[in-house]
């Protein structure tokens, strides 16, 4: 019974995840530390169980009180962590005294057919799937006034249930008696699913609404005769995102405007090489025109200096900035088969492990390396390596994903 429970909450918690792929734009957080959240819920619960083919309800409400800490990955899915507690109503046949009677060897009934209500006191450890259903259909809207998300997923159960009292006979009236017996901690695996509605208060508070249901192997001992017991779980409350609610969209992780100031820093410092040419140009051209015996031939020759082509966070794929860099600085080597270039990649440090960023980097000087040779430059000018995870080179951490070429 507990396997089928975890699959069950394994494949529930699955739906969440692979649904992903349904947002209609891309946002991600800045940082690993954004859209972390603590919520706090107040509300009431209804055990049931079942015994055979019956059903039976608890007809008792009882309070509930949830903590939770989580994260959303991105606006459609995230994960949480919850622990829930309080007392769970159970109805049972057995009371604490009582006359009952035998009707199969070692199984006894109700004598008068009362049923007693026990509190089982119970303590939940969750861990769900979250999926924002309102932001998979519509896209991201920080604005939204109400999302709903559905989440599920695996839990535990610690339950002080109760072991078979001891059962006295009275052989002239063929009635026996018991009590409840001793209580004993117990654990048990369950699954459960459920919805999350939430109103956008600010950027940081939401009012949430959730209602749960849950299902695992019968955790109150020998009060019932149930194989499973169930539970329904309706709370509100109140839920903080540290820093606010931070998504943006993918594209704004690079900053355009710092790469065309950099850019434009580069033809600056060519056009102020370019006229220092110039200046010995003619400051040569002066001299020789006082010395007529003597002919020189001045050549030309271009170069390339520092060239930077940057990147988005995660990628190593060339945009059109880095397409055009390149071409430029392809044009000049082919011009000076002579000279040898060297080509370093890098990747910033706030991001990603350092395995990782070593081999984002490792690609990223590689995709330039072969779009330089596609342009007609000769292997044998060329070196790269990549150089991972570093300090902040331009004083910024989104200037770190880019490889230079000098």
């Amino acid at each position: 019974m507990k396997s089928k429970v975890v699959i069950l909450s394994m494949m529930l918690a699955g739906v969440a995840a692979s649904t992903t792929a349904q947002e209609k734009e891309k946002y991600v957080s800045e940082k690993a530390s954004d859209n972390i959240f603590m919520s706090v819920g107040v509300g009431v619960s209804s055990s049931m169980y079942r015994e055979g083919n019956r059903f039976d309800f608890g007809n008792s409400l009882s309070p509930h009180i949830t903590l939770s800490l989580g994260k959303w990955i991105n606006p459609t899915w995230g994960f949480r962590g919850q622990v829930g507690f309080w007392q769970d109503k159970v109805n049972s046949g057995w009371g604490e005294t009582g006359s009952y009677r035998e009707v199969s060897d070692g199984y006894y009934v109700p004598y008068a057919g009362i049923t007693e209500k026990y509190n089982v006191t119970t303590g939940r450890l969750r861990l769900d799937g979250l999926f924002n259903l309102s932001n998979a259909i519509w896209g991201y809207n920080p604005d939204r006034l109400f999302n709903l998300s559905i989440f599920a997923g695996p839990g535990l159960i610690f339950a002080n249930s109760y072991d078979m009292g001891q059962i006295v006979g009275n052989q002239n009236t063929g009635t026996w008696s018991r009590d409840a017996g001793d209580k004993k901690l117990r654990t048990f695996v369950n699954g459960s699913v459920g919805l999350l509605g939430k109103f956008n208060l600010s950027s940081c508070i939401d009012l949430d609404i959730e209602a749960r249901g849950e299902l695992s192997p019968a955790y109150d001992g020998d009060l019932t005769y149930a194989q499973t017991t169930g539970g329904l779980f309706v709370t509100a409350g109140l839920t903080y995102t540290f820093g606010g609610k931070t998504f943006i969209p993918y594209g704004s992780k690079v900053d355009q405007q710092a790469i065309n100031d950099e850019i434009n820093r580069y033809r600056d410092q060519l056009a102020q090489a370019q006229n220092d040419l110039a200046q010995a140009k003619s400051a040569l051209s002066k001299a020789q025109s006082q010395r007529p015996v003597t002919k020189e031939v001045v050549k030309e020759v271009q170069t390339v200096g520092p060239r930077a082509i940057f990147f988005r966070i995660g990628s190593s794929v060339l945009d059109d900035y880095g397409k055009v860099n390149i071409e430029l600085a392809a044009k000049v080597m082919k011009a000076n088969p002579d000279k040898k270039y060297k080509i370093a990649g890098y990747a910033d440090k706030a991001t990603g492990s350092t395995t990782t960023n070593q081999k984002l980097s490792d690609k990223r000087a590689q995709v330039v390396y072969d779009a330089l040779v596609a342009q007609g430059v000769d292997k044998s000018q060329l070196s790269f390596a990549g150089q991972g995870a570093t300090p902040n080179m331009f004083g910024k951490d989104y200037l770190n994903r880019v490889v230079i070429l000098e």
